[in-house]
């Protein structure tokens, strides 16, 4: 439209388009975007620094772990730990809150210290005891998959169903470890001190912050890879059919057998380190391969274990670990929150077990791990391989390719053996499985 103002003539025209301006997209997660809270005590701590030690990385990890008194016993404070922080005084809370263990009130208030503690930079808050073994590299990538600019409540729940029974089926479990997105923590904290008053007799911090977290509207965001380990004697069967997931953590080591045989916890624990560090994100992955001349059947636990079935079973069944353990409680039925298979006599059906031994130099382009026998079946050949006996077998060679093992919405690898058994040893190449292959 035109106004004529004598002698000048305005012309109002359309403004010109201005492109929006690219949002940056953030960086990578990486280990400075992780803060840690430790629950700890310094009554336990003398039997746990190891664990902690094991997975804690001086000048590059960020928290700390929290105690209840000054550790005295234990200064000077060694380096390769956490710097620790001593808990607030929770007295204050007695007057409303009686929960059954005096402690849950002061690890449940590890949120609000932690995040008080540290703010810049911060994307995830993680929880966990001092007995919790996390792999670094696995964790930091599965947390990099979730956008830590919502509120996210990641962990998952007990391996057993009377824990899970007796406290909750929607809680990320204390020991196994869980994680909080900033938002999400940051508004739990404003919240804190109203949940520990609503549910008074709630038996555990882990559940006292699930119930909050649930009150925000918020429910928890399972993750397999985390382990609670709620589990007693011998867990190589689970280590051995771990879930196609990243291997998050371990907790309760010190309840269970050791790992690894012929050594004691602190020895597994380091002797599982040696094969996380050649390649975290296979570790403890299962892949299966066939051997139809002899018709064995190989399942292996990447830098953990191989076990060699003379029959050919499908990955279905193998999947299933084998119930080498016993349940936390048998209070509830099913015992657990996953299929077993019972251990038999069968020779069909029980394994040769070969457990890690070392890390070799690598072929090529090939990460090369061997695992060795510890101890003979004592039982005949299985009747449908044909009499064929893997008793001359001593030790097992797993080339791998030397990349990193992307979980996310892929299968799990394949394999070959390569050798026709007629050594003690024999070798087994891990590679991507093809199109339309089936096992077997």
């Amino acid at each position: 439209m035109f106004f004529n103002n004598t002698s000048n003539y305005t012309i109002f025209t359309k403004p010109k388009h201005k492109p929006p301006k690219p949002i940056p997209s953030p960086s990578p997660t990486n280990i400075s975007h992780i803060v840690f809270g430790i629950a700890g005590s310094t009554k336990t701590y003398q039997n746990r620094a190891s664990y902690i030690q094991s997975w804690w990385k001086p000048n590059k990890t960020r928290g700390f772990i929290f105690f209840e008194t000054l550790p005295n016993n234990h200064l000077p404070w060694s380096n390769s730990s956490p710097p620790f922080h001593i808990s607030e005084n929770t007295s204050k809370y007695d007057d409303y809150n009686k929960h059954p263990i005096p402690q849950a009130i002061r690890m449940a208030r590890i949120v609000y210290e932690m995040f008080n503690l540290i703010k810049d930079n911060v994307r995830w808050y993680v929880l966990a005891d001092d007995d919790t073994i996390f792999f670094m590299n696995n964790l930091v990538d599965v947390l990099g998959r979730y956008d830590h600019e919502k509120y996210f409540y990641i962990g998952m729940i007990s391996e057993c169903h009377a824990s899970n029974f007796y406290h909750s089926f929607e809680m990320g479990f204390g020991g196994a470890g869980f994680a909080l997105s900033y938002p999400l923590a940051k508004a739990l904290v404003k919240k804190l001190d109203l949940c520990l008053k609503r549910y008074p007799s709630l038996y555990g911090s882990d559940h006292i912050v699930q119930s909050c977290v649930a009150d925000l509207g918020v429910s928890l965001t399972q993750e397999k890879g985390f382990h609670q380990i709620d589990l007693h004697n011998d867990i190589s069967g689970l280590l051995s059919s771990h879930p196609h997931s990243p291997f998050l953590s371990l907790h309760h080591l010190d309840v269970v057998d050791p790992i690894f045989p012929s050594m004691n916890r602190t020895q597994s624990l380091s002797h599982l380190m040696k094969s996380a560090k050649a390649d975290e994100s296979r570790l403890l992955q299962q892949t299966i391969c066939y051997h139809k001349p002899k018709n064995w059947t190989f399942s292996i636990s990447w830098g953990y274990s191989v076990q060699i079935y003379e029959a050919i079973f499908p990955p279905s069944l193998l999947q299933k670990p084998l119930q080498t353990f016993t349940p936390w409680s048998k209070s509830t039925k099913p015992f657990f929150v996953f299929n077993t298979r019972i251990p038999s006599n069968n020779p069909c059906e029980n394994p040769h077990v070969f457990f890690f031994d070392s890390v070799g130099n690598k072929r090529g382009d090939y990460i090369v791990t061997r695992y060795e026998r510890k101890r003979y079946r004592g039982l005949p050949a299985c009747s449908l391989s044909g009499n064929h006996s893997a008793d001359f077998v001593s030790g097992i060679v797993v080339l791998s390719p030397e990349r990193k093992y992307d979980l996310i919405g892929n299968r799990r690898e394949c394999c070959d053996v390569l050798h026709d058994m007629r050594r003690n040893a024999t070798e087994i190449k891990l590679r991507d499985c093809f199109e339309n292959e089936i096992l077997p």
